[in-house]
């Protein structure tokens, strides 16, 4: 565990405030902000987060506030929560109030919706190339983080000090933090796993079994290293906590929001009523998206992922897409 320090945590979803609770419990002082008034409000009012991690009392050394100004000001890390498509906007904010040598970490996981960009292209371009920069990711639902149960991720740093820092204000008994220095690599994996989620939340609606979830986690993941190493990432960065490891939690359980996207597709839900019923940001929705765009480009073949993008975007019906999946020609799996 870490010296002391002060953390501006932005961004007060469930993982935002989970991971603010581990850094409390890790002895550290937590600024958790947010721009919505009403949210902090009724953090600030209930001593805990009952819209997205009820059951938790937010501990003293945890401050809510809706100023940025006030969760900057003294702070020695600033650590970004938000979804993808406010993550530009957020850094934009960041650069008139942090000294130019201090790094920036986020555990955000996706691509810049509009432009299809790795997170870390977004920030070079906000905050230019020689600030220390960071992602943390790996296999963490918020709940289980949130209740202490074991944990283990990775954070990706463009400096090995920064991956150094980061992890060791995180790590703890509980929480096991290993670092990188493949920011492009973990970066897609925390991505694009979310969309082959979905996938497999289908695959188990139609009642497909436990050998096509298996077959579809497998399959999954070629198509992550595929796209990955062709952005630049490191082949063995997908068979670690970041790639594989989230890949399977992502897919087998639950909790995760992708599946549940998938489950409520094989149900005969649109797409708008499924984020009304999960109630949350769903990152493979506009990552499938980002992905169908990016492997066009690339000349990549990503079945699986396409097929997701058809049933989201073009109105296929799930089965449609398990039919054009199923009756690809064979060829060898390796290669």
């Amino acid at each position: 565990m870490s010296a002391s320090a002060t953390v501006a945590v932005l961004g007060a979803g469930s993982w935002g405030t989970a991971l603010s609770l581990l850094l409390c419990r890790n002895g550290h002082q937590v600024r958790l902000w947010s721009h919505d008034a009403a949210q902090i409000d009724a953090l600030q009012r209930d001593g805990e987060n009952r819209q997205f991690l009820p059951g938790f009392p937010l501990p003293p050394a945890l401050t809510p506030t809706t100023s940025l100004d006030a969760a900057l000001a003294g702070a020695t890390d600033c650590l970004l929560v938000v979804p993808s498509h406010a993550f530009r906007q957020v850094l934009t904010l960041l650069p008139e109030r942090l000294p130019n040598d201090s790094g920036i970490a986020w555990a955000t996981k996706g691509l810049e919706p509009k432009t299809g960009q790795l997170l870390h292209r977004v920030a070079h371009d906000v905050l230019g190339v020689n600030r220390p920069l960071a992602v943390v990711s790996g296999p963490s639902f918020a709940l289980e983080v949130a209740r202490g149960l074991p944990t283990a991720i990775t954070v990706a740093a463009n400096q090995t000090a920064f991956a150094d820092r980061i992890a060791h204000l995180l790590h703890s008994e509980r929480f096991r933090a290993y670092t990188s220095s493949d920011i492009i690599g973990v970066e897609v994996c925390g991505a694009a796993k979310n969309v082959l989620a979905i996938a497999t939340g289908i695959a188990d609606g139609l009642g497909f079994g436990a050998n096509t979830r298996a077959a579809l986690i497998t399959r999954g993941l070629a198509e992550l290293i595929r796209i990955g190493t062709a952005l630049g990432g490191r082949a063995e960065t997908f068979m670690g906590l970041a790639g594989m490891g989230d890949l399977v939690l992502t897919c087998t359980d639950n909790q995760s929001r992708n599946r549940r996207m998938g489950l409520a597709l094989a149900r005969g839900m649109n797409v708008t009523a499924a984020l009304a019923e999960i109630g949350q940001e769903v990152e493979g929705v506009v990552t499938a998206l980002s992905v169908h765009t990016l492997a066009a480009s690339l000349g990549i073949e990503m079945p699986i992922s396409e097929q997701v993008y058809r049933v989201l975007y073009e109105q296929v019906s799930p089965e449609q897409a398990t039919a054009a999946l199923l009756e690809r020609e064979p060829k060898p799996e390796l290669g």
